[in-house]
């Protein structure tokens, strides 16, 4: 039973990676550390941040979507920025698959929670 947000599966793995790109970040080049590395911190938060505040706002559905759909945004983005970490070489080939594959879930989660939202 999801009583808080904090039961909701697509918060869990937002926050989840959330913190593996934080960590990530910190091996950076000190000269992407305020370009690549801040644009993938502000981004990896927006997920779950969203989805805390869509969930807040949920008796309302546009309200509810909107964030969801803020947060969906953010996963993609976080798709290009781990792409763009991988090929200029700042971050492991097979982590980059793995962080890729999960937002890749991730944004497929967040669409359904959307299209069912009064049903979960």
């Amino acid at each position: 039973m999801i009583k808080t947000f904090r039961d909701l599966e697509v918060y869990q793995e937002a926050y989840k990676l959330m913190i593996i790109i934080h960590q990530e970040v910190k091996k950076f080049p000190i000269y992407e550390r305020f370009d690549l590395a801040s644009q993938m911190r502000r981004a990896s938060k927006s997920i779950p941040t969203n989805i805390v505040e869509g969930w807040t706002k949920r008796i309302h559905e546009k309200d509810f979507k909107r964030y969801l759909d803020i947060a969906l945004g953010s996963t993609n983005e976080m798709q290009v920025h781990v792409e763009i970490a991988k090929d200029l070489g700042y971050l492991n080939i097979n982590l980059c698959e793995g962080l890729l594959n999960r937002y890749k879930i991730l944004g497929s989660r967040l669409a359904k929670l959307r299209t069912n939202w009064k049903t979960f």
